[in-house]
């Protein structure tokens, strides 16, 4: 029987480490991503049962990289693997196609587990935060559409790169557009968000953990 092929996402070397010794050992590694555009490409090119996947990444946050993968129907399944125990991101994240979210402080038993999860077609969120996640959803129900959700996904990939300190010039190289269509999704991100300087499009960006 084939084992279940899985593709790394993530910024930090020695995290990456230890993940690829855990890995190794159940599944084939296809691919090891040190940011959200690297995975999006070799998700393109290897096609895995399973990409496991950061949040906060360079150039791309895991979250739009999971929603240009779900646009272009990439099949494969998506497990969060995160420092962030926020319900909300947890729930956008899911949104933009996840089956699965765990966090790093998490053990290897729990995080094989979560691959083989994932891999078979099911839901997996570490328990140490499903039972809030349910009570929120239980006790909130249907929420406003916040702000930050009504960006489009070029506008989120526009202001995570100007937060990186990119200048407009060197967004729209990264971007393949225009710098004046990018001076354009900024000044649209400014006025939907009602911000009025770069600097407060950097602090917006960090609030929501863009970076």
């Amino acid at each position: 029987m084939n084992r279940t092929t899985v593709l790394l996402a993530d910024d930090h070397a020695i995290l990456m480490d230890g993940l690829l010794h855990m890995v190794r050992q159940d599944f084939d590694v296809v691919g090891v991503a040190r940011d959200g555009r690297a995975m999006v490409e070799m998700a393109r090119q290897y096609h895995p049962d399973v990409i496991v996947t950061d949040i906060s990444m360079p150039q791309l946050n895991g979250i739009d990289a999971a929603r240009i993968l779900r646009r272009e129907a990439i099949s494969g399944k998506l497990l969060f693997l995160t420092m962030h125990a926020d319900l909300p991101l947890v729930e956008e994240a899911f949104r933009a196609g996840a089956s699965g979210y765990i966090l790093k402080l998490c053990g290897a038993e729990e995080f094989v587990k979560a691959i083989k999860c994932v891999a078979r077609g099911a839901t997996y969120i570490t328990p140490l935060l499903a039972g809030d996640l349910i009570s929120t959803l239980l006790t909130t129900g249907s929420q406003d559409v916040s702000r930050e959700s009504t960006l489009t996904l070029r506008q989120r990939e526009v202001l995570q790169l100007l937060a990186e300190g990119k200048t407009m010039k060197e967004v729209a190289a990264q971007l393949g557009i225009s710098t004046r269509t990018a001076e354009s999704h900024k000044y649209e991100i400014m006025r939907q968000l009602g911000v009025q300087t770069t600097a407060g499009l950097i602090r917006y960006a960090v609030r929501i953990k863009l970076v």
